[in-house]
């Protein structure tokens, strides 16, 4: 399900127009924001754009799939967010490749892009005690949320791999995952294969996928990007 849903957000997602920046927003449903390196807050909307130091978090019942400029894309389920730490990719200098992210709290649904493909070790997400480069891949964050799904399961984080491979560390030791495989990498633990599926995929709102294969917007008439003021 989730290799079927990611194959169809890349075919769909692959329309977008070069983006100026890091990356861009695909598609939103819901309330999405970016918190920029200032400071500065700002409500999302389709085809807002990203850069490198950028916080991006979803509400409550919220989804948003952001498309990177090598072709990488990340789905946030709700309640999550993520910062870009470092992006950097030029076509013809690969040696300068580089892309970073930090899972702060909830989950996502990734697929590398071209800086993957190249050189796993110049992809690499990270959570607060597990680094994690692969092809295509979920991560969940249950150590520092624990409601929904993760309430019934062992405080850790949880790594799935759809296609391909991946690789998970902590300070304990490695773990290589294949497809279909599942890690789970608890606090203070070597990582772990996991040999029953957690049960923590989700699927966005039908209308979030119809609107990412038609390429439209799901927030007609809140499609405005705008700041929030304190």
């Amino acid at each position: 399900m989730l290799k079927n849903l990611l194959a169809a957000f890349l075919i769909a997602a692959s329309v977008t127009s070069a983006m100026a920046q890091d990356a861009a927003v695909a598609q939103l449903h819901g309330t999405v924001s970016v918190k920029k390196a200032d400071g500065t807050v700002r409500i999302l909307s389709r085809h807002s754009q990203i850069g490198s130091g950028d916080t991006i978090s979803t509400e409550r019942e919220s989804y948003a799939l952001i498309r990177f400029r090598d072709g990488a894309q990340v789905l946030l389920k709700p309640g999550t967010a993520v910062r870009l730490d470092t992006f950097r990719f030029s076509e013809s200098k690969p040696q300068d490749d580089l892309f970073t992210y930090s899972l702060l709290h909830g989950g996502l649904r990734a697929a590398t892009g071209t800086i993957g493909r190249r050189s796993s070790s110049k992809y690499q997400l990270a959570t607060a005690t597990v680094g994690v480069s692969g092809k295509t891949f979920s991560v969940d964050d249950c150590v520092s949320e624990r409601a929904a799904g993760c309430a019934r399961l062992d405080a850790a984080i949880y790594v799935a791999v759809a296609d391909g491979d991946a690789t998970v560390s902590n300070g304990r030791g490695v773990l290589e995952l294949t497809a279909g495989q599942v890690g789970l990498i608890a606090p203070d633990q070597r990582p772990l294969f996991l040999s029953t599926d957690p049960g923590l995929q989700f699927t966005p709102p039908a209308t979030f996928i119809r609107s990412v294969m038609a390429g439209s917007v799901v927030n007609t008439g809140r499609n405005l990007e705008c700041a929030i003021s304190r």
